[in-house]
């Protein structure tokens, strides 16, 4: 992989990381309610799921996905109806309640299966690694190489946009002792994880 080509990769994925999305509405939500160390385990499963999106991509089957008209409309209707749910939990939650210790946290697999299943269903996801992410990819060049520096790079920029907002969450707690400031909040963010969904979903349609 040339340089310059993993420097645009990374610039890509560095600001995917970055940008409000289902999996930062998760992630800030998990971090608000029982802090930062725990909001971390979903967003492992988040990476994990970002690595068989990477090996799909690497054999062309996130392409295929992206360009089967029924099997895009199948990946769209489970990801909305997914994502849906987690917004609706989020929205419905009782805005009084006070802030949970770790331990009393769903356990860590139910937590890592959220982020892995919303990854793995998320529309957005199926921009990025199947319609732009295999335009990274030489064909002239050893693909597994260059998926692991791929995977490595995709790795490391999401886990530090989603440390960054689960940190940035758990600060802002002190916010959430006023329950009209939590329903807004939780409803907000319910809203913005849907949205980007939605618009993901819209942008993937079939040609």
């Amino acid at each position: 992989m040339e340089i310059s080509v993993w420097i645009a990769l990374l610039a890509l994925f560095f600001a995917g990381g970055l940008t409000p999305g289902p999996a930062v509405m998760m992630v800030m939500s998990t971090s608000l309610r029982y802090g930062a160390p725990t909001a971390l385990v979903p967003a492992v499963g988040v990476s994990a799921a970002n690595l068989v999106w990477i090996s799909l991509a690497a054999t062309g089957i996130a392409t295929f996905a992206a360009g089967a008209a029924g099997l895009l409309l199948v990946l769209k209707i489970a990801g909305l109806l997914f994502i849906s749910w987690l917004a609706w939990t989020m929205a419905t939650g009782d805005p009084s309640q006070r802030r949970a210790s770790a331990s009393q946290a769903p356990p860590k697999a139910s937590l890592f299966g959220h982020g892995v299943g919303l990854q793995l269903l998320n529309p957005n996801a199926l921009i990025f690694f199947g319609l732009l992410l295999p335009g990274y990819f030489d064909a002239s060049r050893p693909v597994a190489l260059q998926a692991g520096i791929i995977m490595a790079t995709v790795t490391v920029t999401e886990m530090l946009g989603l440390t960054v907002y689960a940190w940035a969450a758990d600060a802002m707690n002190h916010r959430f002792q006023n329950p009209g400031f939590a329903l807004w909040f939780n409803r907000a963010a319910a809203a913005g994880m849907l949205a980007s969904a939605i618009f993901a979903a819209v942008l993937t349609t079939a040609k």
